[in-house]
């Protein structure tokens, strides 16, 4: 049968790697996540941390997972040409078990700046969606996915999610990463059943679990939102997803554990953190002792893929999405952003803003205003 390995994200930061020493010491993480693309600005990697990486690396237990690339931008950038040369020389350097990205594209006019957010679900976005899906596996040369979103304007849209992931990867027959608490997000902020969810996205493709914590927001009218800000423990709600999406997914292959190092600044921090981690094992390997699935889908491509000369390019859409942007990270208050919009390309368009929901557009722009000037 094949395993299921219990792994964290392990990046060049202080907290979260004092964080993960006890759990390294005890042999208990079987693989790492590297968000390989936060250290291509970095001159200089320490050399025991290219041999912490290098180690899983050789033992097929290095996954990569990319921040910055923003997948849907309409405009193809050089900053986009350049992560692919950086992924191609790392994939020389490291074997990767396989890469993912985030879904959506990145606000604000400064490549490593802005938040990510959504975009319209259409034929273009779709076309674009897959050339740059090709391009990455062509650099990196292994399976390639895409992770669930966690925030979305309106229900309508949260319902097409996985529709449209499914569409995008089979191009490539890629997979997809299920972040239980990017669901939990859309489950509370829309009201939305967790089996109802469950049910919209095609479980088997999903090759990677991401399981982490967040926060609470007050947004207008006392609602509260749940953001995906990977800033707390785990709650017990992600464990339950857990428990109840394992069996649901025949061709998972890594549980991975999330958090940012800014989270981790204190030994009680870690050491909930680390708790977390056993307690997500646990699970898994529980599932595994009484279970008799096989993972049977490799998700390499199955014909040869032919790249366009010319990355796909939508300029309308480039030019909403900085629309969008300008709007978000400069809207004084909810009512100047809906006045702003309604005047805006955006109006009567696929973006349906129409339906957006208050409370989001309220958090789209607290999200975009906070990391307008970079993570």
């Amino acid at each position: 049968m094949s395993r299921i390995f219990s792994a964290i994200v392990c990046n060049l930061d202080t907290h979260i790697l004092q964080a993960s020493v006890p759990l390294f010491e005890m042999e208990k993480v079987e693989a790492i996540e590297w968000s390989f693309d936060s250290l291509f600005k970095v001159d200089t990697i320490p050399e025991w941390f290219t041999d912490l990486v290098k180690e899983f690396s050789d033992h097929n237990r290095l996954i990569g997972h990319g921040v910055y690339f923003s997948l849907f931008s309409g405009k193809w950038s050089p900053e986009q040409q350049n992560w692919l040369s950086q992924l191609r020389k790392l994939s020389g350097e490291f074997h990767f078990d396989h890469i993912s990205e985030h879904f959506g594209f990145m606000t604000g006019s400064d490549f490593h700046k802005g938040a990510p957010l959504g975009i319209p679900f259409n034929k273009s976005t779709l076309a674009i969606g897959r050339d740059r899906l090709a391009r990455i596996q062509e650099a990196c040369n292994c399976p390639v996915g895409l992770e669930n979103p966690a925030f979305s304007y309106s229900y309508e849209e949260v319902k097409k999610h996985g529709d449209f992931l499914n569409q995008l990867v089979e191009s490539i027959n890629g997979f997809i990463i299920l972040d239980l608490h990017n669901l939990y997000c859309q489950c509370h902020n829309f009201d939305i059943d967790f089996e109802q969810m469950l049910a919209c996205y095609p479980l088997e493709r999903v090759r990677e679990i991401h399981i982490s914590g967040g926060s609470w927001e007050m947004a207008i009218e006392e609602r509260l939102i749940r953001r995906d800000t990977h800033d707390d423990a785990v709650p017990e709600t992600v464990f339950a997803y857990l428990k109840k999406a394992l069996p649901r997914c025949p061709n998972l292959k890594f549980v991975v554990m999330e958090q940012l190092g800014t989270a981790l600044d204190s030994v009680e921090k870690q050491q909930a953190f680390q708790q977390d981690f056993f307690q997500m094992d646990k699970m898994v390997k529980s599932f595994e002792e009484n279970s008799n699935s096989i993972q049977t889908k490799h998700f390499l491509p199955l014909t040869a893929l032919t790249l366009q000369s010319q990355p796909v390019e939508d300029l309308l859409l480039a030019a909403q999405q900085m629309q969008l942007s300008s709007i978000l990270e400069t809207a004084v208050n909810l009512d100047h952003a809906r006045k702003m919009l309604i005047s805006s390309n955006l109006n009567n368009s696929d973006w349906h803003i129409e339906q957006w929901q208050p409370h989001m557009l309220k958090t789209a722009i607290d999200i975009a205003q906070k990391w307008k000037d970079g993570f």
